[in-house]
Order: structure tokens, then sequence, then C-alpha cells
């Protein structure tokens, strides 16, 4: 078995407000997700959901603050997994919620 981190990324519409039933129906879906990956003994680490604002440190100690207007989207967060392989860490992404609003999935493996 390896580790692989899933790094979550969403589309920055602009609008970081959602109503409270929206936030509950959101949060249902991703713990639904985590869940089914977790009851399959597949989860390693619960990882961390990210708050949008962040800063950056460039070379020469420049620091830039965040979100990035050149950035069409955000870092949402990450979990950790453990799959046999890439194909099978892929399929455990399926059906993140972050795709249905236009996010994606990057699968990483972890050095050991």
């Amino acid at each position: 078995m390896k580790d692989f981190v899933f790094i979550f990324r969403q589309a920055d519409s602009g609008q970081n407000s959602v109503s409270a039933e929206e936030a509950d129906t959101i949060n249902k879906k991703w713990n639904d997700w985590i869940g089914g990956i977790a009851a399959q003994g597949k989860l390693k680490n619960h990882g961390a959901h990210l708050d949008p604002a962040g800063k950056v440190l460039k070379p020469g100690g420049v620091v830039t603050d965040g979100p990035f207007v050149e950035i069409r989207e955000r870092l949402g967060g990450f979990i950790v997994v453990t799959a046999d392989n890439f194909d099978e860490a892929t399929t455990l992404a399926h059906g993140c919620p972050a795709l249905e609003a236009d996010g994606s999935v990057e699968i990483r493996p972890i050095f050991a």
C-alpha cells in the first residue's frame, strides 16, 4: 500500500459566502464521500479544509497576499488516502464534491 494526498482545487468564483442550508448540503456531500473512503479502510488522514486567505513567501523575502488575481482557482484542502497504486487512488477520487463545483482533485503520491 502507498499513501497519496488528494489536493482539492476549486474555481474561484469570487463569492465566498453561501447560505447555512447550502453549507449543510455541501458539508454532507463531503462527509459522505470521505466517509465512504474511510469505510473502505483507505482514509489515512482527514487532512484539513483551508481558508481562502493566504500569503506567499518568495525569494528575497518578498511576501504577497492571496488570493491571487492571476489564479482562477483556489486551494480548498486535502486528505491523505492509502491505495495499492495510482489507478486505485484515482478511482477513490471519483465522486469528490469539488468536481461538482467545477473543481479538481490533484492526486499525488507521498514519498515514503
